[in-house]
């Protein structure tokens, strides 16, 4: 049986290594915008979503242009190719999508771009292989350190990633064991809810929140801007419409890529296989106070996040958000007086807390229900909170505490 697993390092920087890891990821994030482009608008007018074709058309010309080993080189465009084939497939579907685009500061390691250790890794950069030390908690039963110790744990690959000033491994880890243990065991997944709204674009069932307060402010500024050009009604107004139009997107697409990338690093350091999404095909209906904006932000966020998790073996999944706004997630008394705006007061169990939040664990709740109606073998899946988890039935499981 194998056992995957995401362990999240801090990484210990020697002096001089910040701005080579800098300059790489900034490299390795043009091979795959390059690649993006090309592949998104094709040979002949067709989508490219053949890896080999993609680095026969690209690989030379990206060694010239950066100062990148070939194995990284090869790893933008993949994750470049990887990205377009989502949105073909959205395509297919009849799905509204546009180029792939990638902000984020993160590169991709293979065994031959690394080399991992139990206390330390190698990582080629733009001028050579700089050596970082791990960053550990001490409980050897923690995680990461509770598989970084375990010498049955396997290093796979790794995503580097910047943010808030520190340098993080995010090495995908596998674990291969005998007979000895249930297949209904070895697919334990943890699921993190996330609950979409105006006010709040998005919120985790671990109780994290993602506000709209940047995403309405300059909502409100495009259309002062766009109402102001309209009356003036010249021909060159009309351009500056257009102009206008273009810098919203382009803003706009900036804050959700950056909230895609924290909500799948939220779910990988909480161990979640799974990213669960209220199904956006009526979310006109659900949402009535959405403007334009908040529902085409909800839809590419949620594509961000769909292409952007592969990445981190996470799936992006969608159910039927009927009720979750009025189940109470922890006796599932559903009633409409359960809510009113931000504030959720069980009206049978007297259960209170923010309604959004309520109402990501409801879709978390409502994945596990659908996959138990399901009849798949019976794998245990629960839904993620800040501390604990709940099961099918609404039950609170604490976090595991070491002796």
């Amino acid at each position: 049986m194998k056992y995957r697993r995401t362990a999240v390092i801090r990484l210990d920087t020697p002096k001089g290594a910040d701005s080579l890891l800098r300059e790489t990821v900034e490299q390795f994030k043009h091979c795959a915008n390059t690649a993006s482009e090309w592949c998104w608008y094709g040979d002949d007018g067709y989508h490219v979503t053949s890896k080999a074709k993609a680095e026969r058309a690209l690989y030379d010309q990206l060694r010239d242009e950066t100062d990148l080993t070939a194995n990284l080189v090869q790893k933008g465009i993949r994750r470049a190719v990887e990205a377009v084939k989502s949105g073909v497939e959205r395509l297919k579907h009849g799905e509204k999508t546009s180029q792939p685009y990638f902000s984020a500061d993160s590169a991709v390691y293979d065994k031959r771009s690394a080399t991992f250790h139990r206390d330390h890794v190698s990582l080629s950069t733009v001028d050579g292989r700089i050596e970082c030390d791990y960053i550990l908690p001490d409980d050897s039963e923690k995680p990461p350190t509770k598989y970084i110790s375990d010498e049955d744990f396997e290093f796979r690959m790794a995503h580097l990633q910047y943010r808030d000033g520190e340098w993080y491994l995010h090495a995908s880890m596998r674990k291969v064991e005998g007979d000895d243990e249930s297949e209904s065991e070895s697919k334990h997944r943890t699921v993190l809810g996330v609950d979409l709204g105006v006010n709040n674009i998005a919120v985790a069932s671990t109780g994290r929140f993602w506000s709209t307060d940047e995403f309405n402010h300059w909502r409100k500024e495009y259309e002062k801007r766009r109402g102001s050009l309209q009356q003036c009604g010249a021909r060159h107004a009309h351009e500056n419409i257009e102009s206008v139009g273009r810098k919203e997107t382009g803003r706009f697409e900036i804050f959700l890529h950056s909230v895609a990338n924290e909500l799948i690093e939220e779910a990988v350091e909480h161990g979640c296989s799974l990213i669960v999404f209220e199904d956006l095909t009526h979310i006109r209906k659900n949402i009535p106070q959405a403007t334009w904006q908040h529902i085409w932000a909800f839809r590419r966020l949620y594509e961000y996040v769909q292409y952007k998790a592969e990445e981190y073996d996470v799936e992006a999944v969608q159910v039927d958000p009927r009720n979750t706004s009025k189940r109470c997630s922890t006796c599932g008394f559903t009633h409409r007086d359960n809510r009113s705006g931000d504030a959720f007061v069980c009206e049978k169990c007297g259960y209170e807390n923010h309604a959004d939040y309520n109402a990501s664990k409801n879709i978390g709740l409502q994945y596990l229900r659908r996959r138990q109606n399901a009849n798949d073998g019976g794998a245990p899946v629960d839904v993620r909170l800040n501390r604990g988890t709940l099961n099918v039935n609404g039950e609170y499981s604490p976090p595991t505490v070491s002796g």
